[in-house]
């Protein structure tokens, strides 16, 4: 996911897309706690994603 296309979304959406991606980040963090998980590069992925989503959130805020 990119920024610029987060940009485009609204606030609701923001927070939508920000809640699925926690529930991403439980749902790996559960899969590599029961060594389960075999693409340890998602949770880094899921987290820079949160990240920006984030990001992108707080400066549209401050607007």
């Amino acid at each position: 996911m990119k920024a610029s296309e987060l940009r485009g979304k609204d606030q609701a959406g923001l927070q939508k897309e920000l809640n699925d991606l926690l529930k991403a980040q439980f749902g790996l963090r559960m899969q590599s706690a029961t060594q389960q998980l075999t693409n340890t590069s998602q949770l880094k992925k899921v987290r820079r994603d949160i990240a920006r989503v984030k990001t992108v959130m707080n400066t549209k805020e401050a607007k």
